[in-house]
């Protein structure tokens, strides 16, 4: 399983790539290995200021819909306009183009406080 050392992550299972204040968000190869087939990506919180934690969209499985949770506190700005027509990139690409959102993160910092590749490794027991 693949754990890229330039991102951060949650306990919630989603990835964090920082440049500057503008973080990138999806969710990690792990999430979507458990969560199986995606099938629909929702996320209409475009413009919305959310604290850490606060759920910003669901994502459909098969057999499944699971809440997205924001790592960081912060503005959305944009949501990944692929993921309308192909949800599977999530599964694809969790990585690459498979990304869900981009958004201003409040306080860089925060970032920084969240789980390190390793951390995160050691947290699913890979």
């Amino acid at each position: 399983m693949n754990f890229p050392s330039n991102l951060r992550y949650t306990k919630d299972h989603e990835w964090v790539l920082l440049e500057g204040n503008t973080a990138t968000v999806g969710i990690t190869e792990f999430a979507q290995r458990e969560l199986g087939d995606i099938v629909f990506v929702d996320i209409n919180t475009v413009g919305k200021s959310l604290g850490a934690e606060e759920v910003f969209g669901t994502v459909e499985a098969v057999k499944t819909v699971s809440d997205l949770f924001l790592p960081v506190a912060g503005t959305i700005n944009e949501i990944n306009p692929e993921l309308d027509a192909s949800p599977e990139l999530v599964n694809q690409e969790p990585y690459g183009q498979g990304w869900m959102i981009k958004m201003t993160v409040n306080n860089p910092a925060d970032v920084a406080g969240l789980l390190d590749a390793a951390a995160y490794q050691a947290l699913v027991g890979e």
